[in-house]
């Protein structure tokens, strides 16, 4: 009897030993923003297994802003991150050598937008020079603005820009007290129709339709981790393509991951805002083509060039430094 419990107990051991050896790896990743309907995929992405099935278990943080995971990765706070690729440009020539780089990108077509209402003279760029323009200092979109007031041939001098807070961004123009606001157009637009705005008073100016040459949000790592780790993070993107795709079959099925953690927010609404973030800034002919997360050289290239017009280099700017494409498929992957 005793020898039957010490070969239990020998069993019992290499069991869980074994499993152990086979745990998840705990990995944080930190989004850009709160927890509303574009950062869906990366929970479904849980509740679907797929981070399950590359040996992952991921705990998604929100942030601040665009820019807000750019230094929480470059620090190793966070391995992986969520960001605005113009804004990790600025923040590598300002940091040389920053351990930080792009290596996924989401938002082909950048959702920088502003978004003002018709009933206060806004409709189209030239309309802006005379207004009060609201802008939250870390805001991606406002990051970009001079390039697309250059684009437009816009007189900075001649719009009034009153910085805000992004809680008082959008209830500001709802009671007119801003002309517009910079943001993401899925995220001001929707938080306008919210607070009771009509929408055929709105009026959304996509940078990306008005010159803006620039890339929006990418997935970006940190750089030491990634070297120690190359598998771990192609399984991370593999996971997050399919979370995407998941995504984009049945918007719906991914909000439902979004409200279990944020039971707060209108399941309705968070849905329209994927939906709105899919078929403006996820799924574009580029991505359908060539898959998604890779980048058109030829662009980004002339995207550092636009960023240039507007923001003084200290450095010799290189696209190698900002993205790549090592953790990538070679086809990208196909999402829809």
């Amino acid at each position: 009897m005793e020898n039957i419990s010490k070969k239990l107990i020998v069993i019992f051991i290499f069991i869980f030993g074994w499993s152990s050896a086979f745990a998840a790896e705990k990995i944080q990743f930190a989004l850009d923003w709160k927890f509303e309907g574009p950062s869906a995929p990366y929970f479904l992405a849980i509740d679907n297994g797929h981070y399950e099935a590359e040996g992952l278990s991921v705990e998604i943080s929100a942030g601040k802003g665009s820019l807000d995971a750019i230094p929480k990765v470059a620090t190793g706070a966070f391995p992986i991150g969520f960001a605005d690729i113009n804004s990790l440009m600025k923040f590598l020539d300002q940091n040389p050598g920053a351990p930080v780089i792009a290596v996924m990108m989401v938002y082909d077509k950048p959702p920088f937008a502003v978004v003002g209402r018709k009933s206060l003279g806004i409709v189209e760029p030239a309309d802006l020079e005379g207004s009060v323009l609201g802008a939250p200092p870390p805001d991606g979109a406002w990051a970009q603005f001079p390039s697309f007031a250059k684009a437009n041939g816009l007189d900075m001098d001649k719009i009034t820009v009153e910085p805000v807070g992004f809680p008082t961004r959008e209830p500001m123009l709802a009671e007119g007290k801003v002309d517009s606001v910079t943001g993401f157009s899925f995220s001001s637009y929707l938080n306008l129709v919210r607070l009771g705005v009509p929408e055929d008073d709105i009026s959304t100016i996509l940078m990306a339709d008005h010159g803006l040459k620039l890339y929006g949000n990418a997935i970006i790592v940190n750089t030491e981790f990634a070297n120690k780790n190359a598998s771990l993070v192609e399984g991370f993107l593999r996971a997050t393509a399919a979370g995407w795709k998941d995504a984009i079959s049945n918007p719906k099925i991914a909000t439902k991951s979004l409200i279990k953690r944020n039971p707060a927010a209108d399941a309705k609404l968070e849905e329209r805002r994927l939906m709105l973030a899919i078929d403006a800034n996820v799924l574009t002919d580029f991505v359908t083509k060539n898959g998604m997360g890779k980048v058109d050289t030829a662009r980004l290239q002339e995207a550092v060039v636009q960023l240039g017009e507007t923001y003084e280099f200290v450095n010799k700017p290189n696209s190698d430094l900002y993205f790549t494409d090592k953790y990538l498929p070679n086809e990208g992957f196909s999402i829809k």
